[in-house]
């Protein structure tokens, strides 16, 4: 009862936080179970080369995704889930754990909260550890909204102020990072090709936070 008390707290700080900045969030967690804690721990360590005692992340970068369709409660029901579903072949051979994001925003613009942005989610290869996960609704065939672009901005602006982030990038922009001292994965072939959010999408949210100074590459 402890630790669900501890979460809850950092929620409504978060929410009251988001408020007096003018940003609305929406609190909609998914499951961090014991179990979760347990596997995001191994990862940390077996991917990452960090041994911790919380699944916790000091961000410096927020990576943008979108989640190649579904809702958002499709996709929260997905990420609430703590293991990789069987068909993720290549995901599930380095860890049964799923994947999952600290936040999703709706074709709205509506922002929702999966979980504190200091708890570590899986959502980019090599940074996982530093980065804090955006998924947008949309696909490649249903390209993404302008109400995204602005309620991304909002977010990165609000991120930034409150971690100190340094880096914005896509998901397909990660491999950049690849050598850099920001790279963390123990397995050097363990990488996939992105395409999300899209060049466009991209060009946008940046536009909007320009005075951020925010950097796409180390």
């Amino acid at each position: 009862m402890k630790k669900i008390g501890s979460v809850l707290f950092l929620f409504i700080l978060n929410f009251s936080l988001a408020q007096n900045s003018g940003l609305k969030i929406v609190d909609k967690p998914i499951n961090y179970s014991a179990e979760r804690i347990q596997l995001s721990l191994e990862y940390l360590k077996e991917h990452h080369g960090l041994t911790q005692k919380t699944p916790t992340i000091v961000p410096k970068i927020i990576v943008l995704h979108y989640t190649a369709g579904g809702t958002v409660e499709s996709n929260h029901k997905y990420f609430n889930k703590t293991h990789l579903e069987s068909a993720r072949n290549t995901l599930k051979k380095q860890s049964t754990l799923n994947v999952s994001s600290q936040f999703i925003v709706d074709r709205d613009g509506t922002i929702y909260q999966l979980m504190e942005p200091t708890m570590f989610a899986r959502h980019t290869i090599g940074l996982n550890y530093c980065a804090i996960g955006v998924e947008n609704i949309g696909s490649k065939k249903q390209p993404l909204t302008e109400k995204q672009v602005e309620a991304n901005a909002e977010l990165v602006r609000y991120l930034t102020k409150k971690y100190k982030i340094e880096y914005l990038i896509g998901h397909s922009e990660y491999g950049v990072f690849r050598n850099s001292k920001l790279w963390k994965e123990s397995d050097p072939k363990y990488f996939t090709g992105k395409e999300d959010p899209g060049k466009d999408f991209m060009t946008k949210v940046r536009a909007q936070v320009a005075d951020l100074h925010l950097k796409d590459k180390p």
